[in-house]
């Protein structure tokens, strides 16, 4: 997990909702000026945690950032690697099927994502519709792969494009992605983007416009 100043989001939820499938922790802190790197060691006490503290953020690079995440984990040597940002939650059923998927054939282990645009409602219109793929999230290591990475600041992606050759699976969990939940938020992320990607070289023009919508096509989360 990549976190920042999360104190106030989502974090404490996540760390929460997904302790008890986790064997070991990575977590790159990118730069927080608030209570989250506290958080993580609270809410992770007892499981081996290696928690990384960069002196200040390198989101503007997202692809180093995720290459340095990348590389501590393998470090420790896993055998599965699940990668989730601060502010995605699984649903409970992964628990239930965990250690099937882990003792399957199947090396990289897809699920859909929904962006919440409330903690009831997500989006569904022309510019947001990421839960009508499956994406990974889970992914078996294997040491002898050499990765490469799609070398762009932006919407790199979590994983190293060398996975999309791995035989892979798609499975009825789901991710809430809630980091469009709240207005804030959504103003927040139009400004970063408007920062970080002004001609849109690395997203949609289009999508970055349509984030600030008044009326947005939202339909209920149902369990």
């Amino acid at each position: 997990m990549i976190v920042r100043n999360e104190e106030h989001r989502y974090l404490s939820q996540a760390l929460q909702t997904h302790r008890p499938w986790i064997d070991r922790a990575v977590i790159i802190d990118d730069g927080s000026t608030d209570d989250t790197v506290a958080i993580c060691r609270d809410l992770l006490e007892g499981i081996p945690l290696l928690l990384v503290e960069n002196p200040a953020s390198g989101f503007a690079d997202e692809v180093s950032l995720r290459k340095q995440q990348w590389e501590a984990t393998v470090a420790t040597e896993p055998e599965w690697i699940l990668n989730l940002d601060a502010d995605e939650i699984l649903t409970a059923d992964f628990g239930v099927l965990r250690n099937q998927l882990l003792s399957g054939n199947e090396d990289a282990i897809y699920f859909r994502l929904f962006d919440m645009w409330s903690d009831t409602h997500y989006r569904e219109d022309q510019y947001w519709q990421a839960h009508a793929y499956y994406r990974p999230f889970l992914v078996r290591y294997r040491p002898e792969w050499n990765y490469e990475w799609k070398e762009t600041p932006q919407h790199c992606g979590r994983f190293p494009l060398t996975i999309q050759h791995f035989a892979y699976g798609c499975h009825t969990p789901r991710v809430k992605h809630y980091g469009w939940a709240r207005q804030e938020d959504r103003i927040r992320k139009y400004e970063r983007y408007q920062a970080l990607d002004p001609e849109a070289r690395y997203g949609w023009r289009e999508q970055y416009e349509s984030i600030l919508d008044t009326d947005p096509r939202l339909l209920p989360w149902l369990d």
